[in-house]
């Protein structure tokens, strides 16, 4: 403030030039200008204070007001400009004067302590009982008792003093100066409430001073009495949806909302504010506890239908074996009653593995928002809610916190709502985590973080409406805590008593939250009692209605509960249009078109790496001779659906190159800083586009991301490649709990391509197969309907042999689900001896031995192209052509870790003779490779040799 420089500079003329900062300020000496000190300018200033005081800064003003104040009555005028801006200061001694200097800027500290550290002592937890941290911690600065005051130099006697108020502050109003006891009162008031606030880490100074004016400036926390009794009708809803299930299944689990019934409103004025500001879609993620009120009162599914789940007696539709109620999800497009604007809510199943659903909200947000062109989230976005314990104790959470502002996983801002229950099932939140607050894992992304006491509603709605505004605004994350209590015990059946004996004693005595809010209305003279009366009456008739309703339903259908429709995708009957292989082939002119995209490089002047030059010049000569290996089969793949308008999209660990540097989808300019170009974006004018994003370093998170983003439409190609094979195992339980299991349980329709690097390569366990058998539960019978695992190439990417003819994909050709043997074995099928399955790359291993030993004749090799869904009529077909034949399944993997199990009882349905199938392959073991060449290279020779071994199996019992 120029106040303050001027104080400095009158002091100055009293002493040394040089003067040292104290108390908070920077410790560095500081040489005070001459145009500081000049009293012209300050004579200037006051005479034009004089001839008008708004002429002049608001800073001169207050100051110049104050020193008239303090002067003698009929001395004001006659003083000269420069003794009357010695004011309080020069009247005084100079060590009397820096004291008025380090006054203020202890003041200004005292601010910044409380916009830092007041939610340590905010009024948080509505039992009473615990600190807003479990710290337990009263920072030494904010003036919790009178004596505080020496912190800052300060005592009783200056409480009444007033000072000049920084600009870093709101507390003021209209006002540039108040009494120190006023100033603490407002900060008190703005910070140490029911609303604690941790935000003045961002290292933004616009978002800093948006937060503090939002709560700071007095008297902004209104609500008119229309919005409070909508509050209060939302409150009905909610509690009355609770105590309903309790009389009507008492002895159910249905992990009730009770103690945090503000949720249900909370998420309603979330939904408000952001329709208000042009949102169309919302995609919300959330545990088990409070879903089935969420579903009633938030995307409003029908009653009837939620209390036909409490009927065990209610048979199931055929369509999946579905779920427990508290796991199911919802997609309801409805009219948003406060804003009269159309709005599409989609709450997402998921499993009891909490935060599990965090990505995959995440991704189809993000397909949504692609689809809809909406590249500054204004249309769509998601809200994800927590459980305080969860949020703090699954690593998603930090992964999925760490998408939130790549560019090609942002989804611009989401609203994440913390249940704070003060504990997670038994454990208490000392022995949970080892920060002060559940939500300190947002702050790695600058999020504000909002803690509110959830029995103070009107303190919620105050905070979801600035949350809401906050992402509309910046497009960046938010947290919101409600700090509640679970009335009940982790679930209906539980006794809490048990654990926490001191919390459930003060929950039985604790008033529920719409009893104390409808008396505060009522007192207000804002609604009567008999109104208050007559809207419970009413929700209890609805739900009456509806339970009476729900008996006639005779059939459970999970389809009611299906979160991501396709539409246009499937019969009236619910089955695919196609369940076929229809050809996928193209003309000799596409696949030289797109060869000749990837084989160059689309803009001028483009300077690309030597040995990508080389690699480029090699598809090319590829191109020319009518032949593909992976990486160019794949261009071709990619091409020719962007061609058809079909959004491609790849992402993993080092994707844009490829992990064995055979991709490069995207090309770096060698000269040129962040100038690059995806050559498959440059097919032609009309195609679709193409994303390749390169991920941070999750499995977890990102697969996640990538089956959101699968869900959102069935005409895209979404890929997610793991690194090396076994580095999906950080992802299982997106892979079995939403991909294996997604289609039975919830009906859910989804197309991801798992692309896993496949093969025992004698590298070590990290470089090892995937292990295949996680995969083979999931598909059935229907392929259109279900993810593909693709087990993709490490040394077949440039293996000579492992190459395909233009031929194998001109029109006509379409994908063979197996290749037969083409060789002379197949020409006299009755002389052979041995028939070996197999898939994947020990092929190549098995055909060069056989020719080594010259059995191309007496053995015939049969490769499984797909092994889920299994290929019943084509195996029978090679079966009944090689009826002599030994039928041996062989497999690089360990015995315990490929395919044997799966294909084993599977052959043996084709066999109608009960002919065994023998297995060959590495015996089993516990690692899934050997980290020891020579040991690598022993154990191939030994199931090779046992393959060719026509005698190998003689005498012995299956």
């Amino acid at each position: 403030r120029l106040s303050n420089h001027f104080l400095y500079a009158k002091l100055c003329q009293h002493q040394p030039a040089r003067v040292t900062l104290r108390r908070g300020c920077s410790s560095r000496v500081t040489q005070l200008s001459p145009s500081v000190l000049s009293s012209s300018y300050v004579e200037e200033m006051y005479y034009a204070w004089l001839e008008d005081p708004r002429s002049v800064h608001e800073s001169w003003d207050a100051y110049f007001r104050n020193a008239q104040a303090s002067s003698p009555v009929g001395e004001a005028e006659e003083r000269r400009p420069s003794m009357l801006l010695q004011g309080r200061a020069m009247s005084q001694t100079p060590a009397m004067s820096l004291k008025v200097v380090e006054d203020h800027l202890a003041v200004h500290n005292l601010i910044r302590a409380y916009q830092i550290r007041g939610h340590h002592v905010a009024q948080l937890d509505p039992l009473g009982i615990l600190t807003a941290d479990i710290d337990s911690f009263v920072p030494s600065d904010l003036i919790t008792t009178i004596d505080k005051l020496g912190f800052y130099g300060l005592d009783e006697s200056d409480l009444d003093k007033t000072f000049q108020l920084p600009s870093t502050t709101f507390i003021g109003g209209h006002e540039t100066t108040l009494p120190l006891r006023e100033i603490i009162h407002r900060l008190e008031t703005s910070y140490c409430g029911h609303i604690g606030m941790e935000f003045m880490f961002i290292n933004n100074v616009e978002q800093c001073q948006w937060i503090r004016q939002k709560f700071e400036t007095p008297g902004i926390m209104k609500f008119t009495d229309r919005e409070k009794r909508t509050l209060l009708a939302r409150l009905v809803r909610s509690t009355r949806f609770e105590d309903f299930l309790a009389r009507k299944w008492s002895s159910e689990k249905r992990f009730g909302l009770e103690g945090c019934e503000v949720l249900i409103p909370a998420l309603k004025m979330i939904i408000d504010r952001s329709s208000a500001a042009g949102i169309e879609s919302v995609i919300i993620g959330m545990p088990h506890r409070g879903r089935l009120n969420v579903l009633a009162n938030v995307v409003r599914k029908d009653l009837d239908q939620i209390f036909c789940q409490f009927d065990p007696k209610l048979e199931a539709a055929d369509e999946g074996s579905g779920d427990v109620k508290y796991h199911l999800g919802m997609y309801h497009e409805r009219i948003n009653r406060e804003t009269d604007k159309n709005i599409t809510l989609s709450l997402m199943a998921n499993p009891s593995h909490l935060e599990a659903v965090d990505p995959v909200v995440q991704g189809k947000t993000k397909a949504e928002q692609f689809y809809r062109g909406d590249t500054e989230g204004k249309k769509v976005m998601s809200i994800l809610m927590h459980g305080d314990a969860a949020f703090a104790g699954q690593g998603v959470v930090y992964e999925t916190f760490h998408l939130s502002e790549l560019p090609s996983y942002t989804t611009l801002g989401t609203i994440h709502v913390v249940v704070n229950n003060q504990i997670g099932f038994t454990t208490d939140p000392r022995m949970a985590r080892s920060s002060p607050y559940p939500t300190d894992v947002a702050r790695v992304v600058n999020a504000p973080i909002f803690h509110v006491n959830a029995d103070d509603p009107e303190a919620v709605m105050y905070v979801c409406r600035v949350a809401a505004e906050w992402r509309s605004t910046f497009n960046k994350d938010v947290v919101i805590d409600l700090v509640c209590y679970r009335r009940f015990g982790h679930n209906e059946m539980d006794e809490p008593m048990f654990t926490q004996p001191l919390m459930y004693k003060q929950i039985r005595k604790q008033e529920h939250v719409l009893k104390k809010y409808a008396d505060k209305l009522i007192s207000e003279g804002v609604v009567t009692l008999q109104e208050f009366e007559e809207e419970v009456a009413k929700y209890d008739k609805i739900c009456e209605e509806a339970y009476t309703a729900s008996k006639d339903e005779k059939i459970l259908h999970i389809r009611h509960w299906l979160d991501s429709p396709w539409p246009n995708f499937f019969t009236a009957e619910g089955e695919p249009k196609c369940m076929s292989y229809p050809p996928t082939g193209l003309t000799d002119e596409v696949l030289k078109h797109i060869g000749e995209a990837a084989s160059s490089v689309p803009l001028q002047d483009f300077s690309i790496h030597s040995g990508v030059s080389r690699i480029l010049r090699g598809r090319a000569d590829m191109v020319s001779k009518r032949t593909v290996d992976w990486a160019l089969g794949e261009y071709m793949a990619f091409g020719s659906l962007l061609k058809d308008g079909i959004h491609v999209r790849l992402s993993g660990q080092d994707v844009e190159r490829g992990t064995f540097s055979h991709r490069h989808h995207v090309l770096h300019d060698q000269e040129v800083d962040k100038r690059f170009c995806i050559p498959l974006n440059h097919l032609s004018p009309d195609q679709a586009p193409y994303t390749v994003c390169n991920s941070s370093l999750s499995e977890y998170g990102v697969l996640g991301f990538e089956l959101g983003f699968a869900m959102a439409s069935p005409n895209a190609l979404v890929c997610w490649e793991a690194q090396f094979g076994d580095f999906h195992n950080t992802a299982q339980c997106i892979i079995d709990q939403f991909i294996s299991s997604g289609q039975a349980k919830w009906v859910r329709n989804n197309g991801i391509v798992l692309l896993l690097p496949h093969g025992m390569e004698g590298m070590g366990p990290e470089h090892s197969s995937a292990r295949p058998e996680r995969f083979l539960q999931m598909s059935k019978d229907d392929p259109d309907r279900y993810p593909l695992i693709i087990f993709t190439p490490k040394s077949l990417l440039r293996l000579p042999e492992a190459r395909s003819s233009f031929d194998e994909m001109t029109t006509g050709t379409k994908f063979r689900r197996i290749i037969p043997d083409e060789g002379p074995a197949s020409k006299n099928p009755g002389k052979v001896k041995r028939v070996i399955f197999c898939t994947g790359k020990v092929y190549y291993e098995l055909a060069k031995e056989r020719k080594q030993l010259k059995l191309e004749d007496t053995v015939a090799v049969v490769r499984l192209e797909q092994i889920s869904p299994f290929p019943f009529d084509l195996i029978k077909a090679e079966v009944e052509l090689y009826d002599n034949a030994e039928m041996i399944w062989c497999q690089e993997e360990h015995k315990n870790m490929g395919y044997y199990d799966y294909v084993r009882p599977r052959f043996l349905t084709v066999l109608s003779n009960k002919k065994p199938v023998w297995y060959v392959g590495r015996d089993p073991a516990a690692a899934p490779a050997t980290g020891n060449k020579f040991t690598h290279l022993a154990e191939l020779k030994r199931f090779m040799d046992t393959a060719f071994d026509l005698s190998a199996f003689e005498g012995r019992s299956f």
